[in-house]
């Protein structure tokens, strides 16, 4: 288990995103923590790094299930300069620092990401998983908090079998065991850059599409109540799945969609 005073070494004062870190060995919501912090003087771009989350939640209020010090679980809030209808773009572009920071430790695996944003293995076995927060006040995107869920230490022959049918880690692809702390050091420079470079107009879709695994893939959309089925037929530049169906072509945002999934759904090893 990483030590406290471990982390407070990746925190870079030139970094808007991870300037400092905030470690606790348990806290409720490392997502709750950091927007709280957004509150506080020089609080924007604080990263709330957890060994042990007892209120973790994922995407739609799923819950998000990590035993204590083996994975990294960080948030990070920050005031982007974005029009709101780019905050789907901003996940994209977590989506994929996530990915590259993961790939830095493990180089020889071949990992992709699914739409909208688990970072996966190319036979689809989840190691990461985000969730962004944003709020909007009049017609401004005010705040964003980005949370990561990333399987590093965890192997997947000690997870528990609902979540090991789909799920693998770090360690399993890479083989080994991997430094915590220097992925939270990939991934906080990562998170910066692309920042950096959507509030500078750049678009990372192009780089996205090129790491998405869904293209072509027979998937079933959960919409609510509602099951949509199709074959992703790739990313629009606004972010959003194009889904070819029976009745024709439709473009969905992150916001409206609860899950995606393939229609034939099986056990996928790392």
């Amino acid at each position: 288990m990483t030590a406290a005073a471990d982390w407070s070494r990746v925190a870079d004062p030139a970094r808007r995103v991870g300037r400092s870190v905030e470690f606790h060995a348990e806290i409720g919501s490392t997502n709750d923590r950091a927007r709280a912090a957004l509150r506080e003087p020089g609080g924007e771009g604080l990263a709330v790094v957890a060994d042990l989350q007892t209120a973790g939640r994922g995407r739609r209020g799923r819950s998000w299930v990590s035993p204590a010090g083996v994975n990294l679980t960080v948030s990070v809030g920050i005031r982007p300069l974005l029009d709101p209808s780019h905050a789907g773009l901003l996940g994209i572009a977590a989506a994929l620092a996530t990915r590259d920071a993961c790939a830095a430790l493990a180089p020889d695996a071949k990992l992709a990401i699914r739409w909208p944003n688990d970072v996966v293995t190319a036979r689809g076995a989840k190691i990461a998983g985000l969730l962004l927060e944003t709020a909007v006040e009049d017609g401004r995107l005010t705040e964003a908090v980005i949370g990561i869920g990333i399987n590093v230490n965890w192997r997947r022959s000690e997870m528990p079998a609902e979540i090991a049918a789909r799920a693998t880690s770090l360690a399993d692809v890479a083989g080994r065991e991997l430094d915590r702390t220097a992925l939270l050091a990939f991934l906080l420079d990562a998170l910066d850059a692309e920042l950096a470079a959507l509030e500078r107009g750049a678009s990372p879709v192009d780089r996205f599409r090129s790491v998405s695994m869904l293209d072509g893939r027979r998937v079933v959309v959960e919409l609510g109540e509602e099951l949509l089925a199709g074959i992703a037929a790739g990313i629009a530049d606004d972010g959003a799945l194009l889904l070819d169906t029976d009745a024709g072509r439709v473009a969905l945002t992150i916001g409206e969609v609860i899950s995606v999934r393939d229609a034939v759904r099986a056990e996928v090893p790392a």
